[in-house]
């Protein structure tokens, strides 16, 4: 079947339409945000967000994927439930865990609030359902609903962390605002979408077992996978904040939200239309190529306006947007802005990797990525130092990731 560019970007533009709204939203409120809290105060939430982060995708076991591979109703309500019972218990160790750490007085642990620690299971819980039922939106192409459940989400995370934040709450306010905001963006996706319930337990019953036995790939392979990629995501900030401090860790943190802005708005939005398309196209021709050269050219048009100007501008435009205080973290962004091109043209690509059953070579390249990481912010350099060293690393290995990718969507790499 060959690809109908029409109905692909009619699904692009209604997936955009809903990112824009959800990622506006908070792009609006981060000058505001920066002008009443301190990089510090950036710093320790980032890093309680990143937390948060990583152990969503592990509390899904990657089974959300599947959901898009699977659209029997029975299987998808399996689906939820194995998720569910997974979150559950995921974020009761991920409490009693935190609340241990800190009794023990552990630095990483005594560096975040109480609220920060007791929170972190109910922001992972949260995270992971709402990726699911996001999921679950996809599979149905329910593209519009799932579009507006999102502006809820992030228009709610906006308004409550300002609300908080001018009533004197500091720092805790925008670590409330975020729950606030992903409970309403949740409630919102289930009330527009209306997924499957649910059916919880002590254990997983019979069919749940046989459900994560027949999909076992994406928990053996795509789990560590996908874990190692948002911890690499993540990484940079939590050996900043250990290795510079809670300043340097909020100034690359406002970094990090501002380049990542374009990956989330607008190749998120690919991605969610690339999914569907490159596995249409896989079960009927056998490959994607078509859908992956179109996507391709699609993302490197839209993504090296906006990098050339963060390329050249950044510090200029981060101290007139946020405040002279954070034009360091715009140098910050000049350096990074040659990686998060590449980032923005191969994340959504990298679908075809799940699609073609290649889960094992993302798992190696993520492998390398993360010892290339660790040894750019190992290095006793400078900060900026160190963010090229990382720049420079991260971007060989995407060219590579890219090479594999197209391969793969030609049906060209022998099994792994």
């Amino acid at each position: 079947m060959s690809l109908q560019l029409p109905t692909y970007w009619k699904h692009v533009l209604t997936v955009l339409g809903g990112a824009i709204g959800a990622q506006a939203l908070p792009l609006l409120a981060a000058p505001i945000i920066t002008r009443l809290c301190a990089p510090a105060e950036l710093g320790a939430f980032s890093v309680w967000l990143g937390v948060v982060a990583v152990g969503a995708i592990g509390a899904t076991l990657r089974l959300e994927t599947a959901m898009i591979l699977d659209h029997g109703s029975e299987q998808q309500a399996t689906c939820f439930s194995v998720v569910a019972y997974a979150a559950t218990a995921l974020a009761l160790g991920m409490t009693v865990i935190a609340l241990l750490l800190r009794a023990l007085a552990l630095p990483a642990a005594t560096r975040l609030s109480w609220f920060a620690l007791v929170s972190m299971g109910a922001g992972t819980w949260l995270t992971a359902y709402m990726q699911t039922t996001l999921a679950y939106a996809t599979s149905r192409n329910a593209f519009g609903k799932a579009a507006k459940a999102k502006v809820w989400g992030a228009g709610s995370i906006a308004a409550a962390q300002l609300a908080l934040l001018a009533a004197g709450a500091g720092g805790s306010a925008l670590l409330a605002g975020q729950l606030i905001g992903l409970a309403v963006g949740l409630l919102a996706a289930t009330l527009l979408l209306d997924p499957p319930r649910p059916r919880l337990a002590l254990l997983p019953d019979t069919g749940q077992r046989h459900y994560l036995h027949r999909h076992r790939a994406f928990w053996h392979f795509s789990l560590p996978s996908n874990l190692l990629n948002v911890l690499v995501g993540q990484l940079p900030l939590f050996m900043i904040g250990a290795r510079y401090g809670a300043l340097a860790a909020g100034l690359y943190a406002l970094t990090q939200r501002v380049l990542s802005a374009p990956i989330a708005l607008l190749a998120s939005s690919v991605l969610e239309v690339f999914k569907r398309q490159s596995v249409l196209d896989f079960q009927t021709q056998g490959n994607c190529r078509d859908a992956y050269r179109y996507t391709f050219k699609a993302l490197v048009l839209l993504g090296i306006g906006p990098s050339l100007v963060l390329f050249l501008f950044s510090p200029q435009l981060f101290a007139i947007a946020f405040g002279e205080n954070w034009r360091a973290a715009g140098e910050l962004a000049q350096v990074l802005a040659p990686l998060y091109f590449l980032n923005f043209v191969a994340s959504p690509l990298s679908y075809v990797f799940f699609v073609a059953g290649k889960q094992k070579l993302d798992l190696v390249w993520q492998i390398v990525l993360f010892g290339v990481t660790v040894a750019a912010f190992a290095v006793p350099e400078s900060l900026r130092q160190s963010v090229a060293w990382y720049t420079a690393g991260y971007s060989s290995l995407y060219l590579v990731y890219l090479y594999m990718s197209w391969q793969i969507s030609q049906n060209r790499v022998a099994a792994a």
